[in-house]
């Protein structure tokens, strides 16, 4: 699938102020720093569209793009930043679980793990969350670039031992580098699939 044009639409922190559309969504989210801002740019090929940022927890919104004038990307708050105060923290939970349960429009979302870290408890439960709430969603190994080959598929290999001690099935997985671009025909293939599905029922 091929972006012909992709524009930031709305920035909030209320999902009931998402775009009025039926277009589907498809929702990046992951721990603070995890890349998911240059992630976004590399998908779209455009470097300035998500803004990126060296301070952990730097998204506190829900970003809408639009793309092809068809569907969503949406950039949703980082989490497990440990020096956000409480509240903020809770604010933040509210707003990540509040698009997740009720956004209708969200069909698929989109994990994102840095490959250099050992699985980490708070992803782990998340995603545990989402498979016993039947939030649809894939897995988005971030920063392949920073490993040689052989590091990163025993990350990713360690990785899916960790998931199999409780899940029956992985959900699909990409290995992505928003350096040198690798998956990004592979997540837009993905996504376009979903959209010929999605298509194909109307």
């Amino acid at each position: 699938m091929k972006i012909r044009s992709a524009e930031f639409q709305v920035s909030n922190s209320d999902v009931a102020k998402c775009p009025n559309t039926q277009l589907p969504e498809y929702a990046f989210i992951g721990r603070s720093n995890v890349g998911k801002s240059s992630l976004i740019n590399m998908l779209t090929q455009r470097k300035g569209l998500a803004k990126t940022s060296q301070t952990p927890g730097k998204t506190l919104l829900i970003n809408h793009f639009i793309i092809n004038d068809a569907w969503y990307i949406v950039d949703l708050p980082g989490y497990g930043f440990a020096r956000r105060g409480k509240d903020q923290r809770q604010q933040l939970e509210r707003i990540i679980r509040g698009y997740i349960m009720a956004r209708e429009q969200m069909v698929n979302l989109f994990v994102l793990l840095d490959s250099r870290l050992k699985p980490q408890q708070i992803d782990l439960d998340f995603m545990q969350w989402l498979g016993e709430s039947g939030v649809p969603f894939a897995i988005v190994f971030t920063k392949l670039d920073k490993l040689g080959r052989q590091a990163a598929q025993a990350a990713v290999s360690a990785y899916k031992a960790e998931l199999l001690k409780s899940w029956e099935e992985l959900p699909p997985i990409f290995l992505t580098s928003s350096e040198d671009g690798r998956g990004r025909e592979e997540l837009l293939d993905y996504i376009g699939s979903i959209n010929s599905r999605l298509n194909a029922a109307d």
